[in-house]
C-alpha cells in the first residue's frame, strides 16, 4: 500500500465519523482509532511477518502512533454550554446507529435546548438497519445541551443530550 493511500484512507475515516478502521494485507496491517473526546486520530501502521517485501517494513513501526488532526465536531449554534457539567444527567445511545433530532426532514426536532422533558417523551431517533427507533428520555428535566449532530453516527453508550434535573 502507498502512502498516498495509507493518507487518503485516513481523510475517508476521519470525514466519516466512524470511531475504528482495521485494514490487513499481506504486506501490512493499519488500525485508525478515533478517540470520541480528542480531537486526534491515531493510525498505527504494522508491517506483517513477510521478510520477502522490505518496503512494507519501512512505511511505520507499530509503536509510532501518527497522530492526524481532524476537526472538531461542531455543535449546533443553539446549544448552552455551561460551565460545570457534573450536576447534569447524560442521556445515552442505547445502540449504534445515525442519530436525528427529528422525524423527518421537513419536521422539526424532537428536543431543543431549553425545552422541558418527562420520562416516556421521545429525544431523537436513532436509525440502524434502516429501523428507526425512537429515543425516548428516562428522566425529567431541561434539556442543557444537544452533543451530537443531526444526521452523525453514534456508538452505543455515547452520550447523546445533558439533561439538568432539578
Amino acid at each position: 500500500m502507498k502512502l498516498n493511500e495509507i493518507q487518503d484512507l485516513i481523510k475517508f475515516v476521519s470525514k466519516s465519523g466512524v470511531s475504528e478502521v482495521e485494514l490487513e494485507t499481506k504486506e501490512i496491517k493499519i488500525v485508525i482509532r478515533t478517540p470520541k473526546t480528542a480531537a486526534s486520530q491515531q493510525v498505527y501502521v504494522q508491517s506483517a511477518p513477510v521478510l520477502t517485501n522490505p518496503v512494507a517494513h519501512a512505511i511505520a513501526p507499530v509503536s509510532n502512533p501518527v497522530n492526524v488532526p481532524t476537526t472538531e465536531n461542531k455543535t449546533p449554534s443553539n446549544q448552552a454550554t455551561p460551565s460545570n457539567d457534573s450536576k447534569y444527567v447524560t442521556i445515552k445511545s442505547p445502540m449504534i446507529g445515525t442519530f436525528y433530532r427529528s422525524s423527518g426532514p421537513d419536521k422539526g426536532p424532537f428536543v431543543n435546548v431549553g425545552d422541558e422533558i418527562t420520562a416516556g417523551k421521545p429525544v431523537c431517533i436513532i436509525e440502524a438497519m434502516k429501523l428507526f427507533n425512537e429515543i425516548e428520555s428516562d428522566i425529567k428535566g431541561k434539556i442543557v445541551k444537544v452533543l451530537v449532530n443531526d444526521a452523525t453516527p453514534v456508538e452505543y453508550d455515547q452520550p447523546l443530550f445533558l439533561v439538568d434535573p432539578s
